[in-house]
């Protein structure tokens, strides 16, 4: 299995170090799951914005007047 050493300042370490300690968790399992979370909040992410574009349309149809300025095709321009 793949590993990585990791390097900190006494600060850094210090930092880590409480934030596994506060979640019950050793040095190693709190920075595997960060990594892992991390990865999980970007899918999320971009599920989210694929999301809101597919709706778009329909939203800014039932909802003009929320559309920004800068994306109605009317010419106005943002304040």
């Amino acid at each position: 299995m793949p590993s990585l050493n990791v390097s900190f300042s006494e600060d850094e370490m210090e930092g880590v170090r409480a934030s596994a300690a506060a979640e019950g968790k050793s040095l190693k399992q709190y920075l595997h799951d960060l990594g892992v979370r991390e990865m999980q909040r970007k899918l999320f992410v971009a599920g989210a914005i694929a999301w809101a574009d597919k709706l778009r349309g329909e939203f800014d149809e039932a909802f003009p007047e929320e559309v920004p300025p800068t994306r109605r095709g009317d010419g106005a321009a943002a304040a």
